[in-house]
């Protein structure tokens, strides 16, 4: 897409407008033709739960932006080099999952906004020892231009230390999750928990508060993302490929066995079927 500026993602939420995406797990080649027709965003490409080899990860990461659709990646742990990488691989925004320190996040800032700077010179920088060089910095904001980081906050600990991980310089954007936050908190999976909604809207409270966007991944009902919207979430990251196959099928199929009287069908957790 000819006119797809690499900052566009950013540009929205930087002027406080909604951005919407959806995470998507498959390489498949037709893919990315049905995900363009959606008027996405972006897109959350899932490399921490979800085998994709460098090469795929990449292809997906440059298809996804050639269509205007901005590539955000989730890596696997929280690592300054890994982060570095899937930007070269194509990359538009980083997530690191489980941060609970300033110096997990002040690594991922350094890896999304000061390449292709490292070891001792980015660390002066990032610890405010020595003032970077108008010259560097102007470089520095063309080379990374649009890049995108983001904190997966999705713990206890990360929230009672919410305030400092979020003052970081640099940070654009928090990602709640919220499976983990749930298991952190000892409430697995019981998002409508009181507890757990009381918890989730303190860290979009905090989020906005420091102009951060902020997000909650589900893939439940779309109603849960409007709720959502409707305490400050704007990035709505709805659902997934694999989640919205499993769940139309199987309310499909639902439907068709009900209306042939094969309701005794039982689905193995093997696939095959018994009666």
């Amino acid at each position: 897409m000819a006119d797809f500026k690499k900052d566009s993602l950013k540009q929205k939420l930087k002027n406080g407008q909604n951005v919407y995406g959806t995470c998507i797990t498959s390489p498949a080649p037709m893919w990315p033709k049905v995900v363009g027709n959606l008027n996405l965003d972006f897109v959350f490409l899932d490399n921490e739960h979800i085998p994709l080899d460098r090469s795929e990860l990449s292809k997906m990461c440059r298809i996804y932006q050639s269509m205007g659709i901005t590539p955000i990646v989730r890596i696997p742990k929280p690592d300054r080099y890994r982060a570095s990488q899937v930007i070269d691989d194509g990359a538009l925004g980083v997530i690191a999952p489980y941060l609970e320190s300033t110096r997990q996040i002040k690594d991922l800032v350094g890896a999304t906004k000061y390449r292709p700077l490292k070891g001792t010179i980015l660390e002066s920088y990032l610890n405010e020892e020595k003032k970077i060089p108008s010259e560097l910095q102007d470089y520095l904001n063309e080379y990374n231009l649009g890049n995108l980081c983001i904190a997966n906050i999705e713990s206890m600990p990360a929230v009672e230390n919410l305030d400092e991980l979020l003052s970081i310089e640099g940070l654009d954007a928090v990602f709640i999750g919220p499976h983990d936050l749930s298991i952190s908190m000892g409430i697995p999976e019981q998002y409508d928990h009181p507890d757990f909604i009381k918890m989730a809207k303190k860290i979009i409270q905090k989020a906005r508060e420091h102009t951060l966007g902020v997000g909650i991944h589900f893939s439940l009902e779309p109603q849960r993302q409007i709720d959502w919207m409707k305490e400050g979430v704007n990035i709505i990251v709805h659902s997934s490929d694999i989640a919205l196959f499993s769940q139309k099928l199987k309310s499909d199929l639902d439907m068709i066995k009900s209306a042939a009287n094969d309701q005794n069908l039982i689905t193995d957790s093997d696939g095959s079927v018994t009666i």
